[in-house]
């Protein structure tokens, strides 16, 4: 039998009802719907069956993520391991990471149902927390993990290598490592650079940084980057994907290269990565000399 995991925003009560209906059209397909226990709750779907966290996506030939952006890297922490590719309904506000908006919710339903879409696969980054050479701590994340101050009284010192080379040192309130995928994320905020998700790189973006070179920078993706906390007494916090933060010591080092897994994602629309920048940001694709002529220009 065919099995899609469903991951939704239930706290929204408009989500639980649109999260109702896919799981009714699913299910009359013929396909199994999985639900983690606490959002299966608010979803009156009859059918539905409820799976552990651990192994929620094994066996799942898709995730289909209801929600925002946030509800997308929650459900991207199940895919990731079991190697499933997600799909994205948005929900929330921006939403970049959706494949979907809410108007396309039955279409998408029915392209899941006939099978018929792409996978592509997305690069995530690792990265360890070392200390005198101990890991403490081993992550990932799909759009970016960033070092960040814990003290707002005080900057972080920071140096940074590429490869082993020496490249930066400033103070600054964070550094961030992301994906292209990741670009119009937090680094974006950070005035880092758009990248196309499918371009295989990653990016190194300063945080508040005070320095006269304190520009983005794009690595390749075989690259391995090395932040130093060199503040004395100074600890910081690594946080993946805002979702999931690890303390960091003075004197650590964080370790970052490109992810060993990647997020498969799945392509359900016509929809082109510059067809979604102009839609986000509501870029201004003409120019005011295309604009429609006033009445004093139709007199002339």
């Amino acid at each position: 039998m065919r099995s899609v995991l469903l991951v939704a925003h239930t706290d929204r009560p408009n989500i639980c009802e649109q999260a109702t209906h896919t799981a009714t059209a699913l299910i009359a397909a013929g396909i199994e719907v999985r639900m983690l226990g606490a959002e299966a709750t608010r979803v009156p779907a009859d059918g539905v069956r409820l799976v552990e966290t651990d192994t929620a996506a094994i066996g799942a030939e898709l995730v289909l993520v209801l929600g925002g952006d946030g509800t997308f890297l929650r459900a991207a922490v199940l895919a990731r391991p079991a190697g499933v590719p997600m799909v994205g309904v948005n929900l929330g506000h921006v939403g970049f990471l959706a494949e979907a908006e809410p108007n396309a919710l039955d279409s998408t339903i029915e392209t899941v149902i006939r099978g018929d879409y792409d996978v592509e696969e997305r690069v995530t980054v690792d990265a360890d927390i070392v200390l005198d050479g101990q890991v403490l701590a081993s992550v990932w994340a799909l759009n970016e993990v960033s070092l960040e101050r814990t003290n707002r009284e005080r900057m972080l010192e920071i140096a940074v290598a590429v490869d082993g080379r020496p490249l930066l040192r400033f103070g600054c309130d964070g550094v961030l490592c992301a994906t292209p995928t990741g670009s119009t994320a937090y680094a974006f905020s950070a005035g880092g650079p758009i990248v196309w998700p499918n371009v295989d790189a990653m990016l190194i973006v300063p945080n508040a940084a005070h320095a006269l070179f304190s520009r983005p920078v794009i690595v390749a993706p075989t690259s391995e980057v090395d932040i130093d906390m060199i503040s004395p007494g100074l600890p910081g916090v690594l946080s993946c994907d805002g979702r999931r933060s690890y303390p960091v010591p003075p004197g650590a080092r964080i370790r970052v290269r490109r992810g060993a897994l990647p997020v498969r994602v799945a392509r359900v629309g016509g929809w082109s990565f510059a067809d979604r920048l102009v839609n986000k940001f509501h870029l201004p694709v003409r120019s005011f000399r295309e604009a429609a002529p006033s009445n004093a220009d139709e007199e002339l």
